[in-house]
């Protein structure tokens, strides 16, 4: 009986290993971070970008910037305008926030982002799939300077293993956050107070 029972699990185990391999890969994505770091914004992108279901747009020359009122932003190195080549095909937000147009301090890197709010840049000869890193400092800048809203922007396209997105998080500043809790606590107080008012 113990042999039996001994041989069904590792017969079960045999299968779970099996389906994970054959399993589909995880969604690729890439994301762009925008944090506040002492007096300036910096925004580090990361990740991989499935050009399966896009369209090729066109190529040409971009030079990285961000403007939130139209869904702009692309990170690299600055004042080096380089060759692209550009996507259409995805869906997402039209905005991240009031802005206009800035160009940044520094950056490294190859040049990737959006150019609107349904076009995607990547570095010309770019192989679908591969790693990109870069980052771009905007100087003695803030969210609101820059006028962007925080909060997360996703761009999505394609369906099954072939489905990808693209992503915008503005992660608040700290003195945001720390105005955020105590308003909530304030609101939590206010609450426990109300609660325990007599009835009657």
């Amino acid at each position: 009986m113990l042999k039996s029972t001994t041989r069904t699990w590792g017969v079960a185990a045999a299968l779970l290993v099996g389906c994970s391999l054959a399993a589909p890969p995880a969604q690729a994505d890439y994301i762009v971070t925008l944090t506040q770091v002492g007096g300036n914004v910096v925004a580090t992108g990361s990740g991989t970008i499935d050009l399966t279901d896009l369209s090729l747009f066109g190529t040409g020359i971009v030079i990285t910037s961000v403007t939130p009122s139209s869904g702009r932003i692309t990170i690299g190195p600055a004042a080096s305008p380089a060759f692209t080549t550009v996507y259409t095909g995805f869906t997402g937000p039209t905005s991240f926030g009031s802005g206009g147009t800035t160009f940044p301090s520094s950056g490294s890197g190859p040049i990737v982002g959006t150019i609107t709010s349904s076009l995607l840049v990547v570095p010309e000869g770019y192989v679908s799939g591969s790693t990109l890193s870069d980052t771009s400092t905007y100087d003695d800048a803030t969210f609101a300077s820059l006028g962007m809203t925080p909060g997360t922007y996703t761009w999505t396209w394609g369906s099954g293993s072939a489905a990808d997105s693209f992503t915008i998080e503005v992660v608040p500043e700290p003195e945001s956050l720390a105005l955020l809790g105590t308003a909530l606590l304030g609101l939590g107080l206010v609450g426990f107070a109300s609660r325990r008012r007599p009835v009657g």
